[in-house]
This record gives structure tokens, C-alpha cells and sequence, in this order.
């Protein structure tokens, strides 16, 4: 498939985050681009106002006939799509090009200069901060990541053709279509066991991924991951290493030992270690691709982070609210451990929502865990995103588990009551799942009860 071949791109599930940078992109150069989800979102309506057609029902009527013509039209699917969608179907039996979203993202990165950020925990993170030190450097530069960066209220940054930056997912293999030039594995967490079956075949695929990368001074790892890469570390040796951290007015300021050069007094303000050692990858990253250090370091105190990921819904001396996507015990961990370095003293409710069932079967013991540590836990039912009801597996289930006295498990219509009712002064909602819609109502709670 040649991409200056293709007039019209249709998407099935357009709505996602990855899939939307994608439709973002395609319109950019110049595409007539369209779509179908199941429900209107923030998103979808952001894809309407830049004139990209989006419609809500399965219903080819629904679908201007110029994507109907198989000639020169790309269609774009997510693998979460039903196997009865009558759109997809259709487009199937009458022979057009169907590709699932990592072979496109395979496709566009092959002709360019490619950093792919991997990993089971930090990728959309990592990837927002390279992304945006390559831009605000003057590197030509497209990046597709899997958040809103917050400085740009996008999930695609720039609009260079020779440097592209991409999100490396494990999920069903992705990762493996892409052609990556300079890489970095974040994590090497079990996950998506659903997929993979076992941790030792997860830790296959993501070998499988780094083989890609022949240069080892080109793939960037932390500390201790059973990889051959350059590593980086805070305060533990390493390629590149942070130094003398310290917190001031809010935000994180350190040292930087590098291969070539010790840099110092470099400010990041988004909080947590495991947001340091992301935020050294990308800088590990930019170095070895040549850009001006200061370039870099401007650029990191300038990040203001991605939404959804530790994001401040409310910030007074009395009263903080968080956002976060978390929805792995190893990331609620590092939510927990970021929000005890900033407010030691102050009392913490958790509203967790568990993000499939699958996830909570294998990771119950460690979710109970993670979860135990916090002041107060609001438990809200599994969202279920593409799977079916597993028998036993449910959030009463996780709630047993949870070695905590003050815990409840809650329907969404008692949040409210709950958030009134609560002494605790910081509220944090974790979870991948429709739990970040309910940011406005939580915000609206805490407001007036403020």
C-alpha cells in the first residue's frame, strides 16, 4: 500500500485515542478523512470541528458514498471492533483495503527517522515528552501519542515528515509492525495477559521488539529491565543518571550525568519517580539523536504533562483533586507514592474503576494491594471495554481482598453522596475506563461542598 495513492481514509472505531491521532494526521495532509464509534465523545466532537465527517450508528447509509468506492480508499479498524459490525463487513466481502491501526503506523514510519516508545507503563508519557522536546527543538517532526498533551490539547504533535515518534503497544503484538530507529522499553510488567497467556511470553515479545534496534546505544531501558540497551537511572548508575534531586516550589530539580557531560539544574514539574526516569528516557532519547542539550532542558521545564495522567482537576491548600489513567497495581503504586511525596500529611480517598475483567482476574491480589495503602477506597463496577462477564469476577470480589477498613464498593449515582460525605482533603480517581467522565461531576461535588 502506497499512502500518496490514498484519497480517503475511513475509520471503525475513530473515536479512540490511538485512532484519532491517526484521523488527526491523515486530514492534516491533505485526506478526505470519516468515521464511525459507538458513542459521541470530547474527541469525536474535536475530529468534527476540524470538518472530519463522524457518525454513531452501524449504518452504511450513514457513510458518504465517496468511501463506498474501494478505489484509493484506506480503511482503518480498531481490534476492538465486533465481528457482526455491518460496516466492517462490508467492507470485507466487497474487497477494500482494511488495516488495523499498527500496520498503519508501520506503514508511515518506514520512510521516516523513527523513535518508538514501548513499554507496560509509560509509553504515553514518555512518547508526550520526547514529542515535545523534538518540536520545540525545531526537529521536523510528527509525534502519535496515546494522551491529550496538555500543551498542545492534541495527540498529535507537529507536522514533520522526516521524524515520526510512536507509542510501541504490546497489545495483540502491535509493536512488531513498526520500524523503529531509536526505541526505549519503559517496563516490562505482565499485562494483557489475555493476549499473551503467560509473563514469560509477554517478556518474548518485548525481546522481540528490542532485537529491532542493532545498535544498542540506541535503545534506551531503566535500571534492571533483563535487556541489552543503554540503561538510565535515578541515583543508580547508568548511561545517563539523575542526580541530587530535590522539590522546589512544586516541581522536581536534578542533576543530569550524561555519557559526555554533567548538566545541571534541570526543572520537570510533573510529579512522581516513575515520571523522572520517563522523563530521562526521552532526554536519553533526544541526546543521542543530536539535539542541543539546552534545547532539551528548556523543553522539559516547559512540559506541562498529558490529561489523564496525574492531571489536577482542582489545586487549593485545602482541597486537591487528581485524574489519573492508572489501571495496573504497578501504576496506582506510583500514583500512591507521587501523591504521599507531595501531601504527606493530608488524608487520600482512591475511586477506583477496574479496566476489564480479564485484567482483574490476573492482577486481583496485586490491584487489593495497591489499593490497601490509601486513607479510602470507593470501588465502581469493572468497565468491561471489548470482553464478557468472567463468573466470580467482579469488584465485590477485588473489594474482599482489599485489607482496608475504610472501603465501599458504589454504584456511579452515589458518588456524590460519598464525596460529600468523605473528611479526606485529596480525592484521586483512577482508572482507564468511563471514569474520566466523570471528572466534571466530581469536580462540580468538591466545589460546592468546598
Amino acid at each position: 500500500m502506497r499512502l500518496h495513492q490514498i484519497h480517503q481514509v475511513y475509520f471503525i472505531g475513530i473515536g479512540g485515542i490511538g485512532m484519532s491521532a491517526l484521523a488527526r494526521y491523515f486530514k492534516n495532509i491533505g485526506k478526505h478523512v470519516a468515521g464511525y464509534d459507538k458513542t459521541p465523545t470530547e474527541l469525536t466532537r474535536e475530529l468534527e470541528g476540524m470538518g472530519i465527517e463522524v457518525h454513531y450508528e452501524d449504518n452504511l447509509d450513514l457513510i458518504s458514498p465517496v468511501y463506498l468506492n474501494k478505489e484509493n480508499t484506506l480503511i482503518i479498524i480498531t481490534p476492538a471492533i465486533p465481528k457482526d459490525h455491518k460496516e466492517w463487513n462490508y467492507f470485507i466481502q466487497n474487497d477494500f483495503e482494511i488495516k488495523k491501526r499498527a500496520k498503519v503506523l508501520g506503514i508511515i514510519t518506514k520512510d521516516t527517522y523513527c523513535f518508538a516508545v514501548a513499554g507496560t507503563h509509560g509509553k504515553t508519557t514518555t512518547s508526550s515528552i520526547l514529542g515535545h522536546i523534538l518540536y520545540q527543538s525545531g526537529v521536523d517532526v510528527t509525534a502519535f501519542v496515546g494522551g491529550i498533551v496538555e500543551n498542545y490539547n492534541s495527540n498529535l504533535i507537529g507536522d514533520g515528515e522526516k521524524v515520526t515518534v510512536v507509542e510501541a503497544d504490546e497489545f495483540d503484538r502491535s509493536f512488531l509492525h513498526l520500524h523503529p530507529d531509536v526505541a526505549c522499553v519503559t517496563s516490562m510488567d505482565a499485562d494483557h495477559l489475555d493476549i499473551y497467556g503467560d509473563t514469560a511470553s509477554i517478556e518474548a515479545s518485548f525481546k522481540e521488539f528490542a532485537y529491532k534496534i542493532t545498535d544498542k546505544e540506541r535503545l534506551f531501558i531503566p535500571v534492571g529491565l533483563p535487556l541489552e540497551a543503554t540503561e538510565v537511572s535515578i541515583n543508580n548508575g547508568g548511561a545517563y543518571t539523575v542526580k541530587n534531586v530535590k522539590v522546589v516550589e512544586g516541581a522536581y530539580v536534578f542533576d543530569i550525568q550524561t555519557p559526555k557531560e554533567y548538566l545541571k539544574e534541570v526543572a520537570f514539574s510533573l510529579p512522581g519517580k516513575h515520571n523522572l526516569t520517563n522523563a530521562l528516557l526521552a532526554f536519553s532519547m533526544a541526546y543521542s539523536y543530536g539535539v542541543n542539550p539546552k534545547e532539551i532542558i528548556k523543553a522539559l521545564a516547559s512540559f506541562k504533562g498529558v490529561k489523564r495522567r496525574f492531571s489536577y482537576q482542582i489545586k487549593t491548600p485545602d482541597l486537591v483533586y487528581i485524574d489519573d489513567y492508572a489501571h495496573h497495581p504497578t501504576e496506582i503504586n506510583a500514583v500512591h507514592q507521587a501523591v504521599r511525596e507531595l501531601y504527606p500529611t493530608k488524608k487520600v480517598l482512591a475511586i477506583f474503576q477496574p479496566h476489564l475483567f480479564s485484567r482483574t482476574k490476573d492482577f486481583v491480589d496485586g490491584f487489593a494491594e495497591s489499593l490497601s495503602q490509601f486513607d479510602q477506597v470507593l470501588l465502581l463496577d469493572i468497565y468491561p471495554a471489548r470482553e464478557l462477564p468472567m463468573e466470580g469476577v467482579t469488584s465485590d470480589w477485588l473489594l474482599g481482598k482489599i485489607n482496608n477498613s475504610n472501603k465501599k464498593l458504589i454504584a456511579k449515582t452515589a458518588l456524590t453522596a460519598e464525596l460529600k460525605a468523605t473528611d479526606c482533603t485529596v480525592i484521586v480517581t483512577i482508572g482507564a475506563g468511563d471514569i474520566g467522565e466523570l471528572t466534571g461531576l466530581v469536580k462540580e461535588t468538591l466545589n460546592e461542598k468546598k
